[in-house]
């Protein structure tokens, strides 16, 4: 049965990306196309009630700086997260990740937390902690991929997860005394209130296929841009984005737009943690495989740096490989002489290690990079880091573009 729905799920994805062919695929995409006007309606609905105050915001007294985008994946967003994670927590603040663990297995327990005096935080009052910042907690199964890589790359920065950010977020504060809440995808997460916006969009596919869910990859209309305090546009490769900065600019006129790049670093083995520069692939006969949105620009990246893809393999999104799945793959490498196995650093947290590793099997660090708008980038850090009551003065300012 899972895998039945992993290979609709992939299915589905093929529609809306264009990948799917024949008659299924278009009469798919015709009836998604009129679910998708519906849910516009829902969408901006949803928005006008938070807008209006007929659905409450939580106001926790603390900085939540929201790192989202207005599509479904491929943004690049958790390296941008993890970028300004360190910037806070090298600048001295208490940085607290909330994320809700897409796709990550309940406990089937709660965590015991003991309070200073002793006493244990109550059951319903949990989230799943991953990290405290010291200690890493849960493995990705739990955690979520995302959530779990974080906290593997993020010494002295916490990552609570739960659906109930709001109650992330009140743990965070209260027992692990956060100064700074990062939301995790949130622009959708309106329950909390964001002091500030951090939108990404990916400088090669903007706006998706143009339309919202389920025809497209569309959260929400371009329009609502305006909703960002900062735009960064994602993926860069160092050719001009004037047109698309001129189009986000038609949204939102005043919010600081950041180039960045989505740079790989090096290359490391799942297994020996064994580190090789990416001159290391050239001319390498590679077999690639991946559970993540956009798959074409991974294998890309690993064909411009000069491998030979000669094998691709791809899941649905966030999919839990088994042995089988990996075994299976690594045989077919063996069978037409591979030189390694090539996945991503997301899929890497939850690859499970094959019967026998006959091919040398890696991941392909990745890192941000800003291309232009450093001073902007770092003005925002600073602000970040201001004492709250200059920061509530300056908020007051940017009320016109808030939900």
């Amino acid at each position: 049965m899972k895998e039945r729905m992993d290979e609709l799920e992939q299915w589905g994805a093929d529609v809306i990306f264009g990948r799917a062919k024949g008659f299924r695929a278009s009469l798919a995409r015709a009836l998604m196309l009129g679910l998708s006007g519906v849910f516009r309606g829902l969408v901006q609905s949803r928005i006008g009630l938070y807008r209006r105050g007929w659905k409450p915001q939580q106001y926790l007294g603390t900085q939540v700086v929201s790192i989202g985008n207005i599509s479904v994946g491929g943004t690049g967003k958790t390296p941008v997260v993890e970028l300004l994670a360190k910037s806070l927590r090298d600048r001295g603040r208490k940085v607290a990740i909330l994320s809700r663990g897409y796709k990550s297995k309940k406990l089937g327990y709660s965590q015991k937390w003991h309070r200073a005096d002793g006493r244990l935080v109550s059951p319903e009052l949990m989230p799943k902690v991953v990290s405290t910042g010291s200690a890493l907690l849960l493995d990705s199964k739990f955690a979520g991929d995302e959530p779990f890589m974080l906290a593997k790359n993020l010494d002295g920065v916490a990552v609570i997860v739960d659906k109930d950010r709001v109650k992330g977020a009140r743990f965070a504060i209260a027992e692990l005394e956060t100064e700074t809440l990062l939301l995790d995808d949130g622009m959708q997460y309106l329950d909390l209130a964001h002091s500030f916006d951090i939108v990404l969009v990916d400088s090669s596919s903007p706006f998706g296929t143009g339309a919202l869910l389920p025809r497209g990859t569309l959260r929400e209309p371009p329009r609502n841009l305006r909703r960002a305090s900062y735009i960064l546009i994602t993926k860069c490769d160092g050719s001009s984005n004037a047109d698309l900065i001129s189009r986000i600019r038609k949204h939102n006129p005043v919010a600081d737009i950041i180039e960045c790049a989505h740079d790989p670093i090096h290359l490391e083995n799942l297994y020996t943690r064994e580190r090789e520069p990416l001159e290391f692939l050239k001319d390498k006969w590679v077999g690639a495989i991946s559970a993540i949105a956009v798959p074409e620009g991974f294998e890309n990246s690993l064909s411009k740096l000069g491998a030979k893809v000669e094998i691709k393999r791809r899941f649905s999104d966030h999919h839990r490989f088994n042995r089988r799945d990996i075994d299976d793959f690594t045989q077919r490498c063996v069978e037409r002489d591979m030189d390694i196995i090539v996945t991503t650093e997301k899929d890497a947290v939850r690859f499970p290690r094959p019967t026998e590793i006959n091919v040398p099997i890696w991941f392909l660090r990745i890192e941000v990079r800003i291309l232009s708008g450093q001073a902007e980038w770092d003005a925002m850090v600073d602000l970040l880091c201001t004492p709250p009551p200059v920061m509530d003065s300056v908020l007051k300012t940017v009320g016109e573009y808030r939900v």
